[in-house]
């Protein structure tokens, strides 16, 4: 992945570069903030002390802040160290669950809405000081509330109106659930990151004897929706690919939506090979699971599953239950949102690492430079697949 050379430093950064972590992503952030450390103390030594270059070298691009409670449960933000003119992005994981705080003497977590209201309090603090403020959240706020199909809300929309209203410049995401949720704000840029290559490398790294062609490996779509995850991957892997449709009861609605009847497969024989089943998140894992398993069914041999993001929510036991009987071999999912520490002990999970990859979207973005090749991990996938004896 190509970044900033000593060369290209030459252009001069939209200002001092300064990354703000809200409650629970702090982890993530110091990861970023260690990465850019570590190439700004390489890269452009020369201009250091160049007045258009204030600040470009630190030890920590961290920006000290205080996210305070009150014990009604009411909040505000103090912004500790000083933020005129700086370039900021903040770095915010919604989805952190771990993240507690005290109202009325009882000790509540986070929701994402608690979280997102923490986000706008940043926003808030930082306004007619900060010269843009960035907003890095790798899963989507409210991204599955995307459309309206009768009388609801459309939270999803709301919410980017909300943050670009406060004055965000940039909204940058990884894998969307539907990306076509930038056209609630059409002025202002929204960035869908892809993955890809960082799951194609964990990938490859971490199953042994991966044959990567058409007679030994499929990639399969869950559902009509990820179609698109599963055709992009499949092109970069010169493979084939297969889908299920779910068929849903419309005549009820059981946790805010139609209960799937079954699910049904069309494609190609999965009998004897491996496969790579690609979605944007587990949210319970139930319909993932009955995917695999009607796969095992059809004869596959190893089952892979890849997504952006893992929430878990209804525990991990079903997934040990499945991986117990052989029903998949590995779950790879990014350290974009909070991996509680028993996920990272399970023996069939491996995190996806993102650091580097947001931390170049900083750097190049604080430079105003084109996030084209960024965008484009063709390249890269191939050089990876090469590299492996994959191709």
């Amino acid at each position: 992945m190509p970044r900033i050379t000593a060369q290209e430093v030459q252009t001069i950064p939209y200002g001092p570069l300064g990354i703000i972590a809200i409650p629970g992503c702090e982890e993530l952030a110091a990861k970023i903030d260690n990465y850019i450390v570590k190439w700004r103390m390489e890269q452009a030594e020369e201009h250091k002390n160049t007045i258009a270059f204030y600040g470009y070298q630190r030890d920590t691009y961290m920006i000290d802040n205080s996210v305070v409670r009150f014990g009604s449960g009411e909040g505000k933000v103090v912004i500790n160290d000083t933020i005129r003119g700086y370039d900021l992005y903040i770095v915010a994981d919604c989805f952190n669950y771990s993240v507690t705080y005290n109202m009325y003497g009882m000790k509540v977590p986070k929701s994402p809405d608690d979280h997102f209201a923490d986000l706008k309090r940043v926003i808030s603090a930082a306004s007619s000081k900060a010269k843009r403020i960035n907003v890095i959240m790798p899963m989507l706020y409210e991204g599955r509330q995307h459309k309206r199909s009768s009388r609801e809300s459309l939270d999803c929309a709301m919410a980017l109106q909300e943050l670009t209203n406060l004055g965000v410049e940039n909204i940058i995401t990884i894998d969307a659930h539907d990306k076509r949720v930038q056209n609630a704000i059409p002025h202002r840029s929204f960035e869908n990151v892809m993955p890809a290559y960082q799951q194609i490398k964990a990938i490859v790294t971490s199953i042994d004897d991966l044959q990567v062609d058409p007679d030994h490996l499929l990639i399969i779509s869950p559902d009509e929706g990820a179609m698109h995850r599963a055709i992009y991957l499949a092109t970069q892997l010169g493979v084939n690919l297969g889908m299920f449709y779910k068929r849903r009861d419309y005549t009820r609605v059981v946790n805010g939506r139609n209960p799937i009847v079954a699910h049904q497969y069309l494609g190609e024989s999965v009998e004897g090979k491996d496969i790579i089943i690609v979605d944007d998140m587990i949210s319970s894992g139930d319909s993932m699971l009955d995917v695999a398993r009607k796969l095992k069914e059809l004869g596959a041999r190893r089952i892979i599953v890849c997504c952006a993001f893992g929430l878990f929510c209804n525990g991990l036991e079903a997934f040990d239950e499945a991986y117990k009987n052989g029903i998949f071999t590995k779950v790879f999912t990014t350290n974009g949102i909070y991996q509680s520490p028993e996920l990272l002990k399970r023996e069939w999970y491996e995190s996806v690492e993102l650091s580097k990859y947001l931390a170049y979207f900083i750097d190049t973005i604080n430079h105003d430079l084109s996030v084209s090749t960024l965008l484009d991990s063709s390249d890269k996938i191939n050089s990876l697949l090469v590299k492996k004896g994959l191709k």
